[in-house]
């Protein structure tokens, strides 16, 4: 059973700026601050702490709460419109749009020469069938191609005692990659499908080295650094990508 917490709307004013945000009283130690892809301000503290202090932590964390919610707000502006998976539509893969064009065949199926994905379908007037369709080819390349890379980044790791750990892939709202290093698992964000290839490894070589390092460590940053010495210029080239491609 969910546990259970009261929440209440505050507003907070930093140097003439409204922040509002919805504060969670639960059972924690620290007060936490989140910030949803929405740009809702979140924050969890324990009722044991005053209202008017998280008032205070929020507004000492003001510059980067609204320095989020404006790239969050950025980023919006770019979502794009629903699919509609007809001919025409570009699908983004491994960095290249690759367009849509929609038959009807004897069989349920997506192939793609490297130009066109081309969407066979019994029912072309079938939108969730062409909707089906389409995902379930698209987490197949996600299950092949990161597993690929995955094994393809790996071998390095061996001679630092780091086991092959297990691979999951998922929808995340804000981050490309994480990692658990105590369960030993890596979990990749489906829309990294998006980006180029040598983006996919250095999100995987930097979630590789939290199994050495489990923090943003300057130690961290000086193995990533000697294992991939253009990993900035791999970085900057994805955040070139929204979450929203």
């Amino acid at each position: 059973m969910a546990a259970q917490y009261e929440s209440e709307q505050r507003i907070v004013c930093c140097d003439g700026t409204e922040i509002s945000y919805r504060l969670d009283w639960k059972d924690v130690k620290n007060l936490n601050l989140r910030i949803r892809a929405d740009g809702s301000v979140i924050v969890s503290a324990n009722r044991a702490v005053p209202a008017a202090r998280v008032d205070e932590f929020v507004s000492s964390k003001s510059d980067y709460v609204l320095s989020a919610v404006k790239r969050f707000g950025e980023m919006e502006q770019y979502r794009p419109r629903p699919k509609a998976y007809v001919s025409g539509e570009t699908f983004n893969i491994l960095g290249r749009g690759l367009r849509l064009a929609v038959t009807q065949g004897k069989r349920n199926e997506v192939t793609s020469d490297g130009v066109y994905l081309r969407l066979s379908v019994k029912n072309p007037d079938d939108y969730q069938m062409r909707e089906h369709i389409v995902k379930r080819y698209l987490d197949k390349q996600c299950r092949e191609v990161f597993r690929e890379i995955l094994e393809t980044c790996y071998p390095v790791f061996r001679k630092y005692s780091v086991p092959m750990p297990s691979l999951r892939i998922r929808d995340m709202e804000t981050r490309w990659g994480s990692c658990s290093s105590k369960r030993g698992v890596i979990t990749l964000n489906k829309r990294l499908l998006v980006a180029p290839r040598h983006c996919i490894e250095y999100v995987v070589t930097h979630e590789l080295c939290h199994l050495v390092h489990p923090n943003h460590s300057k130690r961290f940053y000086e193995f990533l650094t000697m294992l991939m010495p253009d990993w900035r210029e791999r970085k900057k080239i994805l955040d070139q990508y929204t979450m929203y491609t």
